[in-house]
């Protein structure tokens, strides 16, 4: 039989499963588009931007079986879509960025779009395919996903030359979609290794990062057999129930709110599971990990690299934890209740919570009140897209998640504007759950025309926008060194006149006496799928203890000498002016 290249991409991305793909048609993808949209399965979804499109993909990929795959052109549109796909690759999520590629058939160079595409993509993807032949065309689709979703998650790129998406050729049997067989269990010797370790502690701690995210229940298992606090990675902050007794929060060491720090404040031994210990789960490395570290990671690369583990096992979260579960209770009886842990644990989490109710917010709202008003009304599986910024860092310490892989936020490669798409993306995996975006003003201003897609695709998505005026993560640590904020304070924009121009509905939050009222109103009009764009005046003159953590850590680390320096010239600042 004769297929056109287009027709059989289309073929392997129904075979692997593919329900959206997000892009905007151009000269070398438009015969691709088209067999897309006589698919009876893929949606191709168009973008107002490739990066934001990028961003989507990543969401659907964090929250659904399907794999987030975008189809763009090359030049300007694989290089927009960069930094979705940067993200991806840093936060270990899979993609399948499929570009078309310039003629192949003849015999002209500078053609339109032409760039060396791999080159480009190689820091930012797993591995690049450039296809040459109708044969290669589906092999290739399945192993850029295999490739994508095997170990360590990312995306991989592959480019299909027009003129093979348009011109039909013979074809033999198309191969069937194989997926790749259960990773093997670890050595019984690591397992049991590991389990005395643990078991043997008089204080255990549990740490979970987003590599966990497959085996909560089991690691709920482990925590009350060992009756060990739990904390997650910012990345992982959806991994453990906020409402469990045992969970503490956000990190472990200085950056940590009260709970986490005295919980693991004699920690004695660790249990670590899919996190790389980065610079912001461990708050710029401000940690310290005790000598009995057990690490369990799909990377071994990971495992050692920045804490030194004591049974280090280089496999699949979801192969090795219920291999370890097994192998605890197979030891026998568990640690008794530690009714004093639980209550430490309750007791600094409400102290906490009653420090920011105490905070004077001179009018505008208390992000504290703002949570717990957003918590009492959303239901337990509703899923929160988080952005890049303070507000970040208000949403891991005072917005609990209830359910498991409800929560996603840009984390390693940390780009601003990631909400507003990746909430879109979510709300595309999760149609029947209410899903709402936590957006910083200075990253809303990045991506807000995105709404748009929102809009054409009746998505009700509720898009919570902190307006203070600043880009105030970074004009925090400007304020204590420097005493100036230098291009930190945005100019004003109107946020309800963008809800105008993308045609979304627009609610306001002066004052914490208004957020109830508001949040319901919300929610009644994206029920109708129908978005919302909701301008909360936030807020921000207290700071997080992820940041004022952070904050002692890196100046800690500085040579005496420079510790001096910035001293006195912070103390020059705050006379001088």
């Amino acid at each position: 039989m004769k297929k056109t290249g287009a027709w059989l991409a289309r073929y392997a991305l129904e075979a692997i499963g593919v329900k959206h793909t997000f892009g905007i048609p151009g000269v070398q993808n438009t015969e691709l588009y088209d067999e897309l949209n006589n698919s009876p399965t893929i949606t191709p979804i168009l973008v107002v931007h490739e990066g934001g499109g990028a961003f989507m993909a990543d969401a659907l990929s964090r929250l659904s079986e399907s794999i987030g795959t975008l189809v763009v052109v090359p030049a300007a549109g694989l290089t927009h879509a960069a930094s979705g796909i940067g993200e991806a690759f840093l936060d270990g999520v899979p993609m399948l960025v499929i570009c078309g590629g310039i003629r192949t058939d003849l015999p002209f160079k500078f053609q339109l779009h032409e760039m060396d595409l791999h080159q480009f993509m190689k820091g930012l993807t797993k591995a690049t395919f450039a296809i040459e032949s109708h044969a290669e065309i589906v092999p290739t689709i399945f192993e850029a996903y295999r490739i994508a979703t095997r170990g360590d998650p990312g995306p991989v790129f592959i480019e299909l030359p027009v003129n093979l998406q348009l011109i039909p050729e013979e074809v033999g049997e198309l191969p069937p979609f194989i997926k790749d067989a259960r990773a093997e269990l670890p050595l019984q010797a690591d397992l049991l290794a590991a389990a005395h370790l643990l078991r043997n502690a008089q204080h255990p701690g549990i740490f979970v990062g987003w590599g966990a995210r497959g085996v909560t229940n089991e690691i709920r298992q482990i925590a009350e057999y060992l009756q060990a606090p739990v904390a997650t990675t910012l990345q992982g902050f959806s991994v453990f129930p906020a409402d469990h007794p045992l969970h503490v929060g956000f990190s472990f060491g200085e950056a940590a709110v009260p709970a986490a720090r005295e919980a693991f404040a004699k920690c004695d031994a660790m249990l670590a599971i899919g996190t790389r210990f980065g610079e912001i789960a461990t708050g710029s490395f401000g940690v310290s990990t005790p000598a009995n570290l057990v690490h369990i990671d799909i990377n071994p690369e990971v495992l050692s690299a920045n804490y030194p583990a004591k049974v280090g096992i280089a496999c699949d979260a979801r192969v090795a934890v219920p291999a370890l579960l097994a192998t605890l209770t197979g030891l026998g009886h568990g640690s008794d209740e530690r009714r004093t842990l639980i209550e430490q644990i309750a007791r600094d989490k409400k102290q906490y919570r009653q420090q920011w109710y105490g905070h004077d917010s001179k009018g505008r709202v208390n992000p504290a009140r703002f949570f717990d008003a957003l918590r009492a009304r959303a239901p337990r599986d509703s899923v929160t897209v988080v952005d890049d910024g303070n507000h970040t860092y208000l949403v891991a310490e005072l917005y609990p998640i209830l359910t498991p892989g409800s929560g996603i936020v840009p984390t390693d490669f940390n780009a601003m504007g990631y909400s507003i798409p990746a909430a879109i993306g979510a709300k595309l995996a999760r149609p029947g759950q209410q899903v709402h975006c936590i957006v910083g003003d200075g990253c809303f201003r990045m991506t807000c025309m995105e709404i748009v897609t929102a809009v054409t695709y009746r998505l009700g998505v509720i898009f919570f926008v902190f307006n203070d005026g600043e880009l105030s993560q970074i004009a925090q640590a400007q304020q204590l060194p420097y005493n100036r904020k230098a291009c930190t304070v945005l100019a004003p924009v109107n946020i309800e006149a963008v809800a105008l121009a993308v045609g979304a509905s627009f609610e306001r939050i002066d004052s914490s006496s208004d957020i109830a009222a508001v949040i319901e109103r919300a929610q009644q009009t994206t029920a109708a799928g129908n978005p919302v764009i909701v301008e909360v005046i936030i807020d921000y003159s207290k700071r997080t203890a992820f940041t004022q953590g952070v904050l002692k850590t890196n100046f800690k680390r500085f040579p005496l000498k420079q510790r001096v320096r910035l001293a006195t010239r912070a103390v020059l600042r705050r006379i001088t002016g």
